[in-house]
């Protein structure tokens, strides 16, 4: 059982930065190789921003929203994912939920097994 606690979330002002963090309770990051951000905020479906494959290279992907303002990335000693957050807009304000699972990788599609509880963000 893989568990998954996010943290750093956070009130900011529009063109602030945060940096999100979530650590597995598990070594070894390769053991699920698929590692993903998602954002939920009120009254709307729950979306992808960020996923990394760490079976091919760390390779990235971003939602068209987050592109060049946003950056998923790992830490495999210390069995951390993050997600730095730059130039925030007031409509990035959701729950943001770090998710994993084992290859085949969904990218940013819902497909993940394990989630952690969230951490709020909120830009004004």
């Amino acid at each position: 059982h893989v568990q998954l606690v996010e943290s750093g979330g956070g009130s900011v002002q529009a063109g602030g930065t945060l940096r999100l963090s979530c650590a597995r309770s598990e070594s070894a990051l390769g053991s699920v190789g698929c590692m993903g951000w998602f954002r939920q905020a009120p009254g709307t479906e729950r979306e992808g921003v960020a996923a990394l494959d760490t079976n091919n290279g760390d390779r990235a992907t971003y939602a068209d929203s987050v592109k060049g303002r946003f950056t998923i990335s790992r830490d495999k000693s210390k069995n951390m994912l993050y997600l730095q957050m730059n130039s925030l807009k007031p409509e990035d304000t959701a729950m943001y939920y770090c998710a994993a699972r084992p290859p085949p990788c969904p990218g940013l599609r819902s497909g993940y097994n394990y989630w952690g509880q969230g951490t709020q963000v909120t830009v004004s």
